[in-house]
C-alpha cells in the first residue's frame, strides 16, 4: 500500500509541477487547447471556456497542450510568453514543497504565523542547495542515480502510513524536480529557457531548437533507461 501511494505522490508532483505551466501559460495569454490529469486514453473530459479538461487512463502526473497547430505557430508566440510559461513549472514545485513544510511545521505548538512562512521556506532553500552541492557527485557516479522504480521503491519505505513522511517525501521529490528541471538541457524547462534567451539576443538561433530537442531527449531516455535497469537490479538483489 505504501508503494502505491508513493507511486500517487510521484505523478501528484509532476501534476502539480504541469500545473504551474497552465496557470503560467493562462496569466500570459498563452492558449491552452488540453490539460489532463494522467496520462494515456481519457476517461471523461469537460470545455470550459477554450481549455478541454481530461482525466485519463493512468493517474501519474499530467500534461499541457498549447493550443497551437504546429512547433512553427508555437514560435510565434513571443519569448516573453514562453518564458513566462516554462519558469511556471519551477515554480509550482519550489511552492508544494513550502506548503508541505508549513502543514508539517504546523503540527508543532508555539509557531508564530511569520514562522510558519519563513521556516518552510528556509528548510526549501536549504534542501535545494544541498540538492546543488550533490550534483556533480551524482552524474560522476551514476550508481547513485534512481528512477522511477527507485524513487518509489525508496518512498514506499518512508512513507509507511505516516502522512508527515508522506509530505515529506512529496517536498523532497519536489525540490529534486525543481533542480533537475532547470538544468540547462533543451528538453528540460531550464534548457528552454536557456534558448529562448538566445532566441531574444540572437533570432536566427530559432533554428537550433529542434536538433538540441531531439539530443535532449535521447540523452534523457537513455539515461531513464540506464537507471531503470539499475533499480530493476537492485530490486532483484535485495529480494534474494
Amino acid at each position: 500500500m505504501s508503494y502505491f501511494l508513493a507511486a500517487l505522490v510521484v505523478g501528484f508532483v509532476i501534476l502539480f509541477h504541469e500545473l504551474g505551466h497552465f496557470i503560467a501559460a493562462k496569466r500570459v495569454g498563452v492558449p491552452i487547447a488540453i490539460f489532463s490529469i494522467g496520462f494515456g486514453p481519457r476517461l471523461t473530459a469537460w470545455k470550459w471556456g477554450e481549455t478541454e479538461y481530461r482525466l485519463s487512463l493512468i493517474p501519474l502526473g499530467g500534461y499541457v497542450l498549447p493550443a497551437v497547430a504546429d512547433e512553427k505557430e508555437f514560435f510565434q508566440l513571443s519569448v516573453k510568453k514562453r518564458i513566462l510559461m516554462t519558469v511556471g513549472g519551477p515554480l509550482a514545485s519550489f511552492i508544494l514543497p513550502i506548503i508541505c513544510f508549513s502543514i508539517i511545521y504546523s503540527s508543532q505548538p508555539g509557531l508564530s504565523f511569520i514562522e510558519l512562512l519563513y521556516l518552510p521556506l528556509l528548510q526549501s532553500a536549504t534542501i535545494i542547495y544541498e540538492i546543488i552541492i550533490f550534483l556533480p557527485t551524482v552524474f560522476s557516479q551514476t550508481e547513485q542515480l534512481s528512477g522511477i522504480v527507485g524513487i518509489i521503491t525508496q518512498g514506499g519505505s518512508i512513507i509507511g502510513n505516516n502522512l508527515m513522511n508522506t509530505l515529506q517525501f512529496m517536498a523532497l521529490i519536489s525540490l529534486n524536480l525543481t533542480v533537475l528541471n532547470l538544468l540547462p538541457l533543451p528538453v528540460l524547462d531550464g534548457g528552454k529557457i536557456l534558448l529562448y534567451l538566445l532566441e531574444k539576443i540572437h533570432p536566427a538561433s530559432l533554428r537550433l531548437h529542434l536538433p538540441l530537442a531531439v539530443c535532449g531527449w535521447v540523452l534523457i531516455l537513455g539515461l531513464m533507461l540506464y537507471v531503470t535497469v539499475g533499480d530493476l537490479r537492485n530490486l532483484l538483489l535485495s529480494a534474494v
